[in-house]
C-alpha cells in the first residue's frame, strides 16, 4: 500500500460539526519541531498545513497562553507557520484556528520539504536535499512515520496543478504537467537540472 508524506492524521481535530473555532495543544507540534531542530538540516524543514482548502478555509489563527496571545501567519495555501519555543510548551499554549467549512475536513497535515526551491540545480544540490530528507525521516520514526523505515525513492518537484513545465536534464528537454519525479537512480546519473519555472515544493517521493 502506497504511503503519502502528507500525514493528515498527525494531529486530529476534535470539535463538533457546528463549531467554527478549533483549538489544539501546542505541545504536539513542539515535539515534532524539536526533532527537526536538534538535527542539522540546513536545506529541509517540516511544515504544517490544512490542505483541504475547498472544504476547510482558515480565516485566521493565533497561539495563546493564559496571559498572552500572538497571531499566526497562514499562507494562501493554508500553510501554518509555528514558532519553536520551549516557553510556549511550558505555558501549555494552544493553537487556535478560526475556520469556515466542515470540521471533519480540517485535519492538520505535516510534510517534509526543501526550505527553498529554484530553477537550476547541480546534482550535488539535489543529492544533499535527498540525504537530509532521508536523515530527517529516519530521526522522526514512530507514528505516523512508522512506515518510513527505508530511504525515500527519490524527490518530487511540484508545480502549479495542470501547468506545463519545460524540464532539461543535462540539456535534454522534456515537458511535464504539474509534477516531476526523479528517482534515486536518475538523480545519481544526472549532472544538471534546469526548470522553466521554480517548483512550489520539493518533497520526498516514497515507493512503499
Amino acid at each position: 500500500m502506497k504511503k503519502s508524506l502528507l500525514f493528515s492524521c498527525l494531529i486530529a481535530v476534535c470539535a463538533s460539526a457546528q463549531a467554527t473555532p478549533i483549538s489544539l495543544e501546542y505541545q504536539g507540534f513542539y515535539q515534532r519541531l524539536k526533532q527537526v531542530n536538534k538535527g542539522h538540516y540546513p536545506l529541509v524543514e517540516l511544515t504544517f498545513s490544512v490542505p483541504n482548502k475547498k472544504l476547510c478555509q482558515i480565516n485566521s489563527g493565533s497561539i495563546t497562553t493564559e496571559k498572552e496571545s500572538f497571531p499566526l501567519t497562514v499562507t494562501k495555501d493554508q500553510r501554518i507557520f509555528l514558532p519553536y519555543d520551549g516557553r510556549l510548551k511550558s505555558d501549555r499554549a494552544l493553537i487556535n484556528l478560526d475556520v469556515t467549512g466542515e470540521i471533519e475536513h480540517c485535519n492538520i497535515a505535516m510534510q517534509v520539504r526543501a526550505k527553498q526551491t529554484k530553477q537550476d540545480y547541480q546534482q550535488s544540490e539535489i543529492v544533499q536535499i535527498q540525504t537530509e530528507m532521508d536523515a530527517l525521516l529516519s530521526e522522526m520514526q514512530g507514528f505516523p512515520m512508522r512506515y518510513f523505515t527505508e530511504d525515500i525513492a527519490g524527490i518530487n518537484f511540484e508545480f502549479e496543478p495542470d501547468s506545463t513545465v519545460s524540464i532539461k536534464i543535462d540539456g535534454a528537454e522534456q515537458f511535464v504537467t504539474g509534477k516531476l519525479r526523479l528517482s534515486r537512480a536518475q538523480i545519481s546519473e544526472l549532472k544538471t537540472l534546469q526548470l522553466s519555472v521554480k517548483p512550489k515544493v520539493l518533497s520526498p517521493w516514497t515507493n512503499g
